[in-house]
């Protein structure tokens, strides 16, 4: 009983909460990391932490999706190219069109991957 709670555990992802700017400042300091001794402590740590990177990494590029699309929508007046779009995001103008299809899918509510 007590492995379905840990898996479970594991799968949500630890918050990221903004480190003091003096800790910022330690090259060394990595969300309080370097100061865990204990092995297990540390690997339960990291991977909480890389499974919140990748969290917040999936949701930022959904963002920038909503971002492009909205930018590229043909209503706007001040609509943008996609290669103006690629230029900001530093993008291939390539991979600007398809975060625009990708935006203009998640605004219908269907998201879909983008490989």
């Amino acid at each position: 009983m007590a492995e379905p709670e840990r898996t479970e555990r594991r799968l949500r992802p630890a918050p990221l909460l903004f480190e003091p700017s003096e800790a910022v400042a330690d090259p060394e300091h990595f969300f309080d990391l370097e100061s865990i001794e204990d092995p297990r402590e540390l690997l339960t740590r990291a991977t909480e932490l890389t499974l919140a990177f990748r969290a917040a990494q999936e949701r930022a590029v959904e963002f920038q999706a909503l971002a492009a699309a909205q930018l590229a929508d043909p209503r706007r007046f001040d609509r943008l190219t996609p290669a103006l779009i690629a230029e900001q995001a530093e993008w291939t103008e390539d991979y600007a069109l398809k975060m625009i299809e990708f935006g203009e899918t998640l605004q219908r509510g269907t998201g879909t991957d983008l490989t």
